[in-house]
């Protein structure tokens, strides 16, 4: 059984300041988050001539039952707007990689159904992208440390969600290995 984690106060319940030397950590994760995103789009582009957020997008297609995505919850959960994730799948639908289709659930909201054409590219992506993110995080990382990590992070997005505020609010994945970014087996 899964433990649920309670957001925990900060032991110090002064407010911050610029100077307050608990930022320097929320710093360093800005910092490391654009340089990192920054060098797996490049690796994306370079390579694949596909960028990160045309990237993540297929991949969050490709994940979902039928591999097809409300076009809402897409933008909820690569974080960008509705017109955002409009003009991101539009460009990968002139490049035959998605396709767009009513939604089958209510037959009222648009879908993005990932192609066969898609799927291999996302497929050979998923080669470049992963490579990259064992280069540039999990081979600077010790184990240790990326358990750490795993468990502040879903403890910063259980915190953040607590308050119900956010309509977004995808579920972390309990069972990490299960995740299915690796590259999708011939039979999917």
């Amino acid at each position: 059984m899964k433990e649920t984690q309670q957001p925990v106060p900060s032991a110090s319940p002064r407010r911050l300041n610029a100077r307050d030397p608990r930022l320097i950590p929320w710093r360093m994760f800005q910092v490391a988050h654009a340089v990192l995103n920054r060098r797996l789009d490049e690796d994306l582009r370079r390579e694949q001539g596909m960028s990160l957020a045309e990237y993540v997008a297929l991949l969050q297609i490709v994940e979902a039952p039928g591999r097809r995505l409300r076009m809402s919850r897409l933008a909820e959960s690569i974080v960008l707007s509705r017109s955002g994730v409009t003009r991101l799948v539009d460009r990968l639908e002139e490049d035959g990689l998605v396709s767009r289709s009513t939604c089958t659930a209510d037959g009222r909201g648009a879908e993005a159904v990932v192609t066969e054409r898609g799927l291999e590219r996302m497929r050979r992506a998923a080669r470049t992208h992963l490579r990259g993110i064992e280069q540039y995080f999990v081979g600077v990382l010790p184990d240790p440390d990326l358990a750490t990590l795993e468990r502040s992070f879903r403890r910063v997005v259980d915190g953040v969600r607590s308050d119900g505020r956010d309509p977004a609010a995808c579920a972390v994945p309990d069972d990490v290995e299960g995740a299915t970014e690796a590259e999708p087996s011939p039979a999917d």
